[in-house]
């Protein structure tokens, strides 16, 4: 009978809940062929480097804003600087993975939309490495920039791109970096209901800030995975809740059986009798 006195965003839906080890099993197995994607690209350096040049001449002729304008805002304090590369070194698998928890604990429905876009993202990003291998602006002579990670730490790395075992250093088109970052804010404003949530949105604008101020990507990294997301929400969108059956203790005024009212959980008549604990 009390039952609705609960808001209806603080009752996880376990009917959606999709089976742990098979999700668990599923998202290790994306980032494994994430990680091996990215190494499958590796080995372009000749073409990295022609390509960063393009890129770099592309948004200076459409009159991006200069990278270095964030990087010389950063260097003006060497504990800011190493703050940024930290940020960037550590935040992006673990907000990841954190986001991807607690909305499978608290919100199933929401952790199916948010993994299936996840996974289309990084799927498209992975066929861009290939397609379109890029040398970063820290690797780019022309722009000017130093590569804050190896200057001041700490940097996830090897002083030598080329022959770096552990990461790709030429896959910067498109800043997956940034394209979970947007996930990860978007994701937790529509999944929660506090007036404080669009404060998550600070995540994705300082990870933005943090990648093309250490050099590790382009503004145009940043375009390009904020597009490919854009579609990957028009395409995959947000399943809506179905109503429920709301069982009242006497037939409705309309005549209509009781148990044939239905009304969306959590809002309607039958919510606000079962909040009002005046039933017997």
């Amino acid at each position: 009978m009390f039952a609705g006195s609960r808001p209806a965003d603080r009752e996880p839906d376990s009917s959606a809940r999709p089976p742990l080890v098979r999700e668990l099993l599923l998202v290790v197995g994306l980032f494994v062929i994430y990680k091996f994607g990215r190494q499958a690209a590796n080995g372009h350096v000749d073409e990295a480097y022609h390509n960063a040049g393009r890129v770099w001449d592309f948004e200076r002729a459409v009159h991006l804003p200069g990278e270095g304008a964030v990087q010389a805002l950063l260097l003006h304090n060497e504990t800011l600087i190493h703050l940024a590369n930290t940020y960037y070194a550590t935040v992006h698998f673990p907000a990841t993975l954190l986001f991807l928890a607690w909305l499978y604990w608290r919100r199933p429905r929401h952790y199916v939309w948010s993994r299936r876009i996840l996974a289309v993202l990084t799927g498209a990003a992975l066929a861009l490495h290939l397609l379109f291998p890029l040398a970063p602006p820290r690797l780019l002579a022309a722009t000017g920039l130093i590569d804050t990670g190896q200057v001041y730490g700490p940097t996830v790395y090897g002083s030598t791109p080329a022959t770096d075992s552990m990461a790709n250093q030429f896959a910067a088109m498109p800043s997956l970096h940034f394209g979970w970052a947007v996930m990860v804010g978007v994701g937790l404003v529509v999944a929660t209901r506090s007036r404080w949530r669009w404060l998550w949105l600070l995540h994705p604008a300082i990870t933005l800030l943090v990648i093309v101020g250490t050099a590790n990507h382009y503004w145009l990294d940043s375009i390009v995975v904020a597009a490919l997301l854009s579609v990957a929400f028009a395409a995959l969108r947000l399943p809506r809740t179905e109503p429920v059956k709301a069982h009242l203790p006497w037939p409705s005024a309309s005549g209509v059986p009781a148990h044939a009212v239905t009304a969306p959980y959590g809002s309607g008549p039958a919510s606000s009798y079962a909040s009002s604990g005046t039933g017997r």
